[in-house]
């Protein structure tokens, strides 16, 4: 059985390939997002500066930390908040192309 392509198999197919990139790229972020949680970066520079004491020096670093935590979480909460939704989008069109395919032809009568 040939299979024929219509604009609606084409719609389809577009679809899944559109959020399956889209869950591909979120995967990937919320895998980065959550190595930056566990291994934030050290800081942003403000060691060795001679206008801070250290207590000033710690101070300011411990912000630089929770920010980046801060912006880590974010990242996080957007990349798993893209997948629950492309996910469910990708399954559904997914599983509506493997129904047309298996589908018997229907051929209009004359």
């Amino acid at each position: 059985m040939a299979e024929r392509l219509t604009l609606r198999n084409v719609y389809l197919y577009l679809v899944c390939l559109v959020t399956l990139v889209i869950s591909i790229f979120a995967t990937v972020q919320l895998v980065q997002g959550v190595v930056g949680i566990a291994y934030p970066d050290p800081g942003v520079g403000y060691f060795g500066d001679p206008t801070l004491d250290d207590e000033e020096e710690q101070r300011l670093a411990e912000q630089s930390l929770d920010s980046q935590r801060r912006y880590e979480v974010l990242e996080v909460v957007g990349a798993g908040t893209t997948l629950l939704l492309a996910g469910p989008l990708y399954v559904y069109h997914w599983r509506r192309v493997q129904r047309e395919r298996t589908a018997p032809e229907v051929v209009p009568s004359a």
